[in-house]
């Protein structure tokens, strides 16, 4: 399920499909590494992100946008017409999951952990947390994809 956690001045445009351009003011949370679809109701030509390592957006079709969360932060997106008339000029804040997430401080050793939690907690890759545990993660899962990418999603 898509949903928007959006400032109520931006739902009611966001329902109206963007009927004119969203004021910089408003802002829309998106979680990193999550996606949440926008609808407009004019075409898109053109998607701007202020800073495309904190999101990013994509032109699903012409009255779709997907916004993603690269890394934490703030910026801001535009979207123009064929014109270069802005549709909507709004800011995109990216945080970290508020639920599903357990986070281990270490006082005795380096830094910390992060953890994905459904009915058994599994570590995942996370911004901040300790060199080592996020590079054995990381490598673990570039492996894991890397074989299911060459055996056709097979594992």
């Amino acid at each position: 399920m898509v949903h928007f956690l959006v400032r109520s001045s931006l739902a009611g445009l966001l329902l109206l499909g963007f009927g004119s351009a969203a004021s910089a003011e408003e802002t829309v949370v998106v979680n990193m590494d999550q996606a949440k679809v926008m609808h407009i109701s004019a075409p898109a030509a053109t998607v701007i992100i202020g800073n495309p390592s904190i999101a990013d957006a994509t032109i699903q079709d012409r009255q779709t946008l997907v916004i993603t969360g690269r890394g934490y932060g703030t910026t801001n997106f535009i979207v123009l017409d064929e014109k270069g008339e802005a549709i909507a000029d709004a800011q995109v804040r990216v945080e970290a999951p508020d639920r599903d997430v357990v986070t281990i401080f270490r006082h005795n050793a380096a830094g910390r952990s992060t953890y994905s939690c459904g009915d058994i907690c599994q570590p995942m890759i996370n911004v901040g947390d300790d060199p080592g545990s996020y590079g054995i993660v990381l490598d673990q899962t570039k492996s894991r994809n890397s074989n299911a990418a060459t055996r056709g999603g097979v594992q």
